[in-house]
C-alpha cells in the first residue's frame, strides 16, 4: 500500500506544469465540494470540527476513527497514528470519535399505566464501536439516538404506574438501555448506560403524594403509641402479678415460721412443765411432810383463786360457808387427800404387778414385805 501511494505520487510529480494546472484546480474543486457535503453530513456525528483535508501525509489522533473514501467509494479505516493518503483519488469523509459521548435527553411528557403524566428529562451515555457502521448506517448517529431514548422511555413509563416509576428508577434505566442497544446495534453505537435526571408529577398530585405520607406517619405514630401502651399495661400487670405472688410466699413463709415456732415454744413448754412435774414428785417422795406441803401449797392456790374471782368477773361462785376458811381449806385437804390416796393405790397395784413378774409368786413378794419391814402397809397407813 505505501509503495502504491509511491508510485501515485512520483507520477503525479512527473506530469509537466500546463497538465498538473488545470488537473489541479478541477481537483481541488471537487475536494471542495465533497468536503462540503460531507460537512453537512458528519454534522450530528462530530459537531466539532471539518472534516480534515488530504495533504498526502496524516497523523490520526488517538480515540478517533477516520474513514476513508477512494473515488466515493469507501476504501479503509484509518487508524491512530501515521497515514498516507493518495492525492486527489483518496479523501476522508468521515471522522468518528471513539470516546464515551453524553447526550442531554430534553424534558419529555409520559403517561403511566394509571394515567398520570410525568414531565422527564435524562441523560444518555453512548460509545461508537464500528465507526464504518456510524458513518454509513445512519445519517445523524447522535440525533437518531436521542430519539430512539424519548421514545423508549415513553413506552416503557406507559408500561409502569407511578409508585412504581418513582421507586424503580434503576429498573427503568435498565429497561431503556436494553432497547436502545437492541434498536441501534445496526448503527454502530452502544449504549452505555442511561440516568433519569428528574421526575415532575402534577402538582395536584404532589400535594396527594404528600397528604398520603402525612396520613401513613400518623397512622404509624398512632400504631407506635398503641402498641407502647399497650406494652405498659402488660408490664405492670406482670409486675403486679409478680407483686402478689412474692407477697404472698412471703406470707406462707411467715405463717410457716410463725406455727414452727409456736410448736417449738408449746413443746418446750410441755418439756419444762414435764420436768417440773417431775422433780416435784420426786421431791414429794423422797422428803418426809412432803405432801402435807404440797396440800398446804394446794389449799393456798385455791384460796387465792377464790380471791380473784370478784376481781376478775361479774359472775361469782360463793361456797356454801363462804365465812368459814378453816372449813375452805378443810375442802381443799380433803381433796388432795383423795387424789393422793388414789396415786398409792395406783403405785401399789403396779409394784406388785413388777413383783408378780420378776419372783414369780407370792411367796416371794410376801418375803419381801417381811423383808422390808412391811412398806406396803406402812404406805397404806401414811
Amino acid at each position: 500500500m505505501l509503495q502504491a501511494h509511491r508510485l501515485a505520487l512520483r507520477a503525479v510529480l512527473r506530469l509537466p506544469p500546463s497538465l498538473l494546472s488545470p488537473l489541479a484546480l478541477s481537483a481541488r474543486a471537487a475536494h471542495t465540494q465533497s468536503q462540503s457535503q460531507s460537512q453537512s453530513q458528519s454534522i450530528g456525528t462530530t459537531g466539532r470540527r471539518s472534516l480534515p483535508v488530504n495533504t498526502v501525509v496524516k497523523f490520526v489522533p488517538q480515540q478517533e476513527a477516520w474513514v476513508v473514501e477512494r473515488m466515493g467509494r469507501f476504501s479503509r479505516i484509518l487508524d491512530p497514528g501515521l497515514a498516507i493518503l493518495i492525492p486527489l483519488l483518496d479523501r476522508i469523509a468521515y471522522t468518528q470519535s471513539l470516546k464515551e459521548v453524553a447526550v442531554e435527553i430534553p424534558t419529555q411528557s409520559a403517561i403511566t399505566q394509571d394515567n398520570v403524566t410525568l414531565e422527564l428529562d435524562g441523560v444518555l451515555y453512548y460509545k461508537v464501536v464500528d465507526p464504518y457502521k456510524a458513518s454509513y448506517g445512519v445519517a445523524n448517529a447522535e440525533f437518531s439516538v436521542a430519539q430512539l431514548a424519548q421514545t423508549t422511555m415513553r413506552a416503557e413509563i406507559g408500561q409502569m404506574t407511578l409508585d412504581t416509576t418513582l421507586a424503580e428508577r434503576n429498573t427503568l434505566n435498565h429497561n431503556i438501555v436494553n432497547a436502545i442497544n437492541s434498536a441501534s446495534e445496526s448503527w454502530g453505537i452502544a449504549c452505555l448506560r442511561y440516568e433519569i435526571r428528574d421526575i415532575h408529577p402534577p402538582s395536584k398530585v404532589v400535594e396527594a403524594m404528600h397528604s398520603q405520607v402525612s396520613a401513613e406517619r400518623s397512622k404509624r405514630a398512632q400504631i407506635l403509641e398503641s402498641e407502647g401502651a399497650r406494652q405498659s399495661a402488660i408490664n405492670v400487670a406482670e409486675g403486679a402479678k409478680q407483686a402478689q405472688i412474692l407477697e404472698s410466699e412471703a406470707e406462707k413463709a411467715q405463717q410457716i415460721n410463725r406455727a414452727l415456732g409456736e410448736a417449738e415454744a408449746i413443746r418446750q413448754t410441755a418439756l419444762a412443765e414435764a420436768q417440773a412435774i417431775e422433780r416435784v414428785a420426786k421431791a414429794i417422795r423422797q422428803s418426809d411432810g412432803g405432801e402435807l406441803a404440797a396440800g398446804l401449797h394446794v389449799a393456798q392456790q385455791y384460796v387465792e383463786a377464790f380471791g380473784k374471782l370478784a376481781k376478775e368477773s361479774n359472775t361469782i361462785i360463793v361456797p356454801a360457808a363462804a365465812n368459814d376458811v378453816s372449813g375452805m381449806v378443810a375442802q381443799a385437804m380433803t381433796v388432795f387427800n383423795s387424789v393422793a390416796s388414789g396415786q398409792k393405790k395406783l403405785l401399789a397395784n403396779s409394784v406388785g404387778s413388777k413383783g408378780t413378774h420378776n419372783g414369780g409368786g407370792g411367796g416371794s413378794s410376801a418375803a419381801r414385805d417381811e423383808g422390808t419391814g412391811g412398806f406396803g402397809s406402812e404406805q397404806v397407813g401414811h
